[in-house]
């Protein structure tokens, strides 16, 4: 075909050699054509990922390799086996990746700036002043709030959602022939993700760009998609036009793929189940300082006098845009950022603890974090890193703690023969579920889930609601459950705050915030999340 841009060829991928071989990719062949939208569609690990940094030739050598008779094609070039140079050439260029984990993809020593500046001065020769205003117009363009006064801001200084635009700026920063999306939209909240989709598909079509989107998000295939590629286990099991698989599903897989949505009633709440956590008026505000002497000029109310109360059994759940404040609120809670206002755990004022008494609580006071990568070390092993609180609590003997550490796995869905392996040879989703069994082996009694479930596909989110909820059963867990997925907080939480700018707009039981919103920018929310998927399911079943 004349048009043809990508040409992919019984691509294989494996991972290691002799008895600890892995089959990443086997025997994978699509095609994409300019202006295409393919979705790569399937569970964490059935080698999505695995084959977008195979197409952009970013395996890790020599611990993965290609199969013989591997072949990609882009624009009839064959990419395997082509110079650094070369690739070099054809990179951030001709090609881009938007990266699944923005926090561990970015920089953390250079600004904002620096980053998104750099491919234009590589590729485009620009001058730092056309670079800079170019720079601007690309924050702007993916929703950055004050895109000037960002520019010297450092990746830690920004929100899960507004890391995932910088990437997004990054790579579309030199108008690409093909755009790899890995899971673009995962961090973001329902309403810049519908803006981010509108993007990428407007500047598809302005630009006659490929799209090769890798996403566990069904809504997002059936929005954007002209093909998709259904994968399991390393291979394609369903592939063809984006109506036909969705609407006439032939595999059992791509079957159960569209059936897998979080669903359940949050766990019922004892009457007098007692107060686990309380804070009253909690503010963190981040002082502006500006000037040589770095004077205090002004504060950024991160979080501005929020009041809330966790029971014994009960969950809260935290929604908002990125940036609403929602984790900060979550690290005030657990005092690992400094902030004002009463926190109660139990009858024990956290603010009267110093540092020492404060760690003999942290066994009782767990979280999850937004970022599973980035907050995995790289040099422990699974088993490792579950054991880590364990060992820093002093709880059981070796024995005890292997036991543990086999249960935990087993419990949020891994293999516990896996424990012997190092985070980077997961995907995204099987990380997460291995910052939440760390987090869950030490039997808390109050978690902080920071988008436990965003970077799982459908089935498995589903998988961890059920756990999250059987778990709270079976122990009266408390959760304070951060999500911008609102399907998943109707699941889970008995009550519900939103948040938007740092303060409640509103709050109160589930059920009522849900079903009858009052503040206009819930409604807002409520109708990017729902209405979507209705209009959406609508399409697909007319």
């Amino acid at each position: 075909m004349t048009d043809r841009l990508l040409d992919v060829r019984d691509l294989g991928v494996r991972f290691g050699s002799g008895e600890n071989q892995v089959d990443a990719v086997q025997d994978l062949t699509f095609g994409l054509d300019r202006g295409q939208t393919c979705a790569l569609v399937g569970e964490s690990g059935s080698g999505k990922s695995v084959t977008a940094l195979s197409i952009m030739q970013l395996l890790p050598y020599p611990q993965a390799g290609h199969t013989p008779g591997s072949s990609v094609r882009f624009k009839g070039e064959e990419l395997m086996g082509a110079g650094e140079g070369r690739l070099r050439q054809l990179r951030g260029n001709a090609m881009a990746m938007i990266f699944q984990e923005p926090m561990t993809s970015l920089n953390p020593l250079h600004t904002i700036e620096k980053q998104v500046s750099e491919v234009l001065l590589v590729h485009k020769g620009m001058s730092r002043a056309r670079a800079r205003e170019r720079c601007l117009e690309l924050l702007d363009m993916v929703g950055i709030p004050e895109a000037r006064e960002r520019l010297n801001a450092y990746p830690h200084e920004l929100s899960g959602g507004q890391r995932q635009r910088v990437m997004i700026a990054m790579a579309l920063a030199n108008e690409p022939d093909l755009l790899i999306a890995d899971e673009p939209t995962t961090a973001l909240d329902v309403t810049i993700q519908a803006q981010i989709l509108a993007l990428l598909r407007d500047l598809a079509a302005r630009f006659n760009m490929a799209l090769l989107l890798i996403t566990h998000d069904l809504t997002v295939v059936r929005k954007m998609a002209d093909h998709v590629v259904v994968m399991t286990g390393g291979r394609a099991v369903e592939q063809g036009p984006a109506r036909t698989v969705l609407n006439q599903p032939t595999h059992s897989y791509t079957r159960k793929l569209l059936a897998a949505e979080p669903t359940g009633e949050p766990t019922q709440v004892r009457a007098n189940a007692p107060s686990v956590l309380q804070a009253d008026d909690v503010k963190v505000h981040f002082p502006i300082k500006k000037g040589l002497l770095k004077r205090t000029v002004d504060h950024v109310k991160a979080v501005d006098g929020v009041s809330l109360q966790v029971r014994a059994g009960h969950t809260v759940g935290v929604v908002g845009e990125s940036g609403s404040g929602k984790t900060t609120l979550g690290m005030a809670l657990l005092r690992l950022i400094q902030g004002q206002g009463a926190i109660r755990f139990g009858s024990t004022a956290l603010a009267d603890l110093g540092p020492k008494a404060l760690r003999s609580l942290r066994r009782q006071m767990q979280i999850v974090f937004q970022d599973p990568y980035g907050s995995l070390s790289p040099r422990l092993s699974v088993g490792q890193i579950v054991e880590e609180g364990l060992k820093v609590h002093n709880v059981g003997a070796a024995k005890d703690r292997e036991a543990a550490i086999v249960q935990a796995l087993t419990e949020v869905g891994l293999d516990p023969a896996s424990r012997f392996r190092y985070p980077h040879e997961f995907s995204g989703g099987q990380r997460q579920r291995i910052a939440i069994a760390r987090a869950m082996v030490l039997k808390p009694s109050f978690v902080v889930l920071d988008e436990p479930t965003s970077a799982l596909d459908m089935s498995v989110q589903a998988q961890i609601v059920d756990l999250l909820r059987d778990l709270q059963r079976r122990h009266e867990l408390a959760y304070l459950f951060i999500s911008h997925d609102l399907r998943v907080v109707r699941a889970l939480a008995d009550d519900v705050i939103v948040m938007k700018d740092g303060v409640v707009v509103e709050q109160g039981p589930a059920a009522e915030i849900f079903d009858q919103p009052r503040h206009p920018y819930t409604r807002a929310l409520m109708k990017a999340a729902f209405d979507l998927e209705v209009a959406e399911r609508d399409l697909v079943t007319a």
